[in-house]
């Protein structure tokens, strides 16, 4: 197939178009409109793997899309039909040359956008399940991904500061992500490290198969359990939601407050419930670390959001990125305010919180709120574990319910021990690298050498008003330039000259 086809071109297009043209809420551009929202899912389906995860990550943002985009967007899988037999033959031959299986069955159980799985038996008894890269997928993604990034120059300079760059932020995040997703020697090395950063969360991983496995196959251990989503077995073998529900919000509150290493994409397919209450995690295409700064930031923002700390709140949103550092504080107070009362309303349900959410942030559209890639599969995973949380828990609500037990964990988040003891012998072992940091910056700022370290989002702010302030000053300067150029050159024209003199020095004193 031709990855550039202008029928493929075409649609992309397209579909950026109508993202621009929604996000904007404009009608049209240059006659072209939007695509309603059921046509953008079908061709977002259409156009395949790529696409489907671009979407799934931008259905994060409710700031960017009306509720009805927003509901078809989440309703998005990547459930795609399987490969041909001569694309599996290809696949096949080339993962499995000098490899035998007892058995392998060719129809897979399941087929998502970037492989599709298969049960097959080891000569040594084992059932395992077999992962296999879709033929050419690698070569499409990349493909994609330059047609994207094309159209994004294109329509750019027609975004707002604060959306461009969190559009940009958007998919650059999403590209850098599906390159290591369709590797599966990366999966392979993800499933590994996961299943020993968290061998004692209660959680249960399968067990890879190295010997077998390369880019085009990742081989590991068959899984039994029931889909998260699966109502009728889960209720028919009386399973407690609730633990199953707060043993999961616990494992996402270790893995990226505490460990910052964690699972990015926990849907209903990839969580396996099992007789005896287990939660079996699978696919580790999609695995994300997080920064310690950015950490620190949520764990503040958690905090404040508890105890309804409105400074604090906003100061910790600065801090992760997602409301610039100019952004007028009393308007954000507004904001804020808004959402604290939202979520401290017990007589709301998820349905009627959800429709006051989307309120308060369509009236909040032209406000400096930005999304650094850091925080992209971050919503992403909240925004799944709530809806999984809603599926078994009446009126389930991602703030109230999932709140308290972030709250338990905060000072673990922190560093602290599991007893006061721990805590204290920890800290006596600091007091020798305390004493002696402190004794370097009083010697630093003696000898005024003591620097002041700013965050890459002051930094943005530095070098834009930094930029503004520069253009201006050249302006003037060229009008003051201009002012004596043309008194040099025609004394009749220094009424004009006087003028420009005037207009230059006024800009500089009030700019």
């Amino acid at each position: 197939m031709n990855l550039y086809s202008y029928k493929r071109v075409y649609k992309i297009f397209r579909f950026l178009l109508t993202i621009y043209l929604v996000i904007k809420k404009k009608n049209s551009f240059l006659g072209v409109k939007p695509l309603n929202a059921k046509d953008l899912k079908n061709t977002i389906v259409d156009l395949g793997a790529s696409f489907i995860k671009l979407a799934q990550v931008l259905a994060t943002r409710a700031d960017f899309f009306s509720e009805d985009y927003l509901i078809e967007l989440k309703q998005l899988h990547d459930k795609l039909p399987s490969m041909s037999k001569k694309e599996f033959n290809l696949v096949y031959e080339r993962a499995f040359s000098n490899i035998k299986f007892h058995s392998f069955d060719e129809k897979p159980i399941a087929s998502a956008s970037i492989g599709q799985v298969h049960i097959a038996y080891l000569n040594t008894g084992e059932k395992v399940a077999v992962k296999l890269r879709r033929e050419g997928i690698k070569q499409r993604v990349i493909a994609d991904i330059k047609i994207i990034n094309f159209f994004n120059i294109i329509f750019k300079p027609l975004f707002s500061h604060y959306t461009k760059n969190s559009i940009e932020a958007v998919i650059k995040e999403f590209s850098s992500m599906i390159i290591q997703e369709v590797s599966l020697n990366t999966e392979l090395q993800n499933l590994k490290k996961f299943s020993n950063t968290y061998k004692d969360s209660n959680i249960k991983f399968p067990m890879a198969y190295e010997k077998f496995s390369c880019d085009d196959a990742l081989v590991m251990s068959f899984e039994e359990g029931f889909r998260f989503d699966d109502k009728e077995n889960i209720y028919k073998n009386n399973i407690d939601f609730k633990s199953i529900i707060s043993i999961l919000v616990n494992f996402y509150t270790e893995q990226m407050l505490i460990k910052g290493y964690f699972h990015a994409d926990p849907h209903p397919g990839n969580l396996l419930i099992t007789k005896n209450s287990e939660i079996i995690l699978l696919d580790f295409g999609m695995v994300k670390t997080v920064p310690n700064n950015t950490r620190i930031a949520i764990i503040e923002l958690i905090k404040a959001a508890n105890e309804q700390d409105y400074e604090s709140y906003i100061n910790a949103s600065k801090k992760l990125g997602t409301i610039a550092y100019e952004a007028p504080t009393s308007d954000l107070a507004e904001f804020t305010s808004k959402m604290f009362d939202i979520f401290s309303n017990n007589n709301l349900n998820s349905e009627s919180m959800q429709k006051l959410a989307f309120e308060v942030l369509e009236s909040t559209r032209n406000l400096p709120f930005k999304l650094p890639s850091d925080a992209i599969y971050i919503l992403r995973v909240s925004a799944i574990i709530e809806g999984l949380g809603t599926t078994y828990i009446e009126n389930f609500n991602g703030i109230k319910d999932i709140l308290p037990i972030l709250k338990d964990n905060l000072p673990k988040a922190l560093g602290s021990k599991d007893s006061i003891v721990e805590t204290i012998i920890d800290e006596i072992k600091d007091i020798p690298f305390t004493v002696k940091n402190f004794k370097a910056t009083i010697k630093k700022a003696t000898e005024g050498e003591l620097k002041v370290e700013i965050s890459d989002n002051q930094l943005e702010f530095l070098k834009k008003e930094l930029s503004k302030n520069v253009k201006s000053y050249i302006l003037s300067i060229s009008l003051i330039l201009s002012s004596i150029f043309l008194l040099l050159y025609d004394k009749s024209y220094k009424e004009i000259a006087l003028g420009l003199f005037i207009f230059s020095i006024i800009k500089i004193l009030y700019k």
